[in-house]
C-alpha cells in the first residue's frame, strides 16, 4: 500500500467523523476485517459500523478485500492506503475547504490524543520493558517555514523507514514480541 492524497472537500468532510476515524484506525490495525469484527473492536452496533464503512469506501479510504474463507455473506474490508495525506494548501483557497480541513484536523487530533491519554493512564499495566521503552518528547524551536518544511520531509522519511522495517520484520515471522506502536509528531508555528 502507498500514500494517497486527499484533495476533495467532500472526502475530507466524510472522514471528519469520530466513528469513521476510529474505524479507520481499527482497520489499519486489523489489516482486513468485517463490519462485525470492527463493530466489536469499536464497541458499536454492526448496522452503524456498516453504514460508516460504506461512507469510508465511497470516498476511497477503504476498499473491499478478498473474502477470508468465510461463507461469503459478509464483506471484508481493508485500508485503501497506509497513509492519507491531507494538507492545508489543498483546502486553503476557499472557506468551505478551510472549514472542512479544520474540522477534520480537530477530529484526528482528538482521536490521537485520546489514544495517548489512554496509554498514559495504562502505562503501569504494561510490562516494565514496554513502559520503559515508550517515549514522549517536545521541543520549542525557532525556524523558517523552509526549515519546517525540511523537517517535515525528514520526519516523513524517518516514519517510512520504520514502517518498512516493521513490515519486513512482521512478514519474516521473526517470532519476537511485537506490539502496535503509535508515533505522533507535529511541527507547527505558534505565538507565545
Amino acid at each position: 500500500m502507498s500514500s494517497k492524497k486527499v484533495t476533495d472537500v467532500r472526502a475530507l468532510k466524510a472522514y471528519a467523523h469520530p466513528l469513521r476515524i476510529r474505524l479507520d484506525r481499527a482497520l489499519i490495525i486489523a489489516q482486513t476485517a468485517t463490519a462485525t469484527q470492527l463493530a466489536e473492536m469499536v464497541d458499536e452496533p454492526v448496522s452503524l459500523v456498516s453504514y460508516h464503512l460504506r461512507k469510508l469506501a465511497e470516498h476511497g479510504y477503504i476498499e473491499e478485500a478478498p473474502s477470508q474463507g468465510s461463507d461469503g455473506r459478509e464483506r471484508w474490508w481493508r485500508p485503501a492506503a497506509e497513509v492519507f495525506d491531507m494538507h492545508w494548501k489543498d483546502f486553503s483557497d476557499y472557506p468551505e475547504g478551510v472549514a472542512a480541513y479544520v474540522g477534520a484536523g480537530q477530529q484526528v487530533i482528538q482521536a490521537r490524543m485520546q489514544s495517548l491519554l489512554g496509554y498514559v493512564g495504562q502505562q503501569a499495566a504494561w510490562p516494565q520493558e514496554w513502559a520503559a521503552s515508550a517515549f514522549g518528547s517536545g521541543r520549542l524551536l525557532k525556524l523558517t517555514h523552509e526549515e519546517l518544511q525540511e523537517m517535515a520531509e525528514e520526519a516523513a522519511a524517518f516514519c517510512d523507514r520504520w514502517t518498512a522495517r516493521s513490515r519486513a520484520a512482521e512478514e519474516s515471522g521473526d517470532g519476537r514480541d511485537r506490539e502496535h506502536v503509535e508515533l505522533q509528531m507535529y511541527g507547527y508555528p505558534f505565538k507565545p
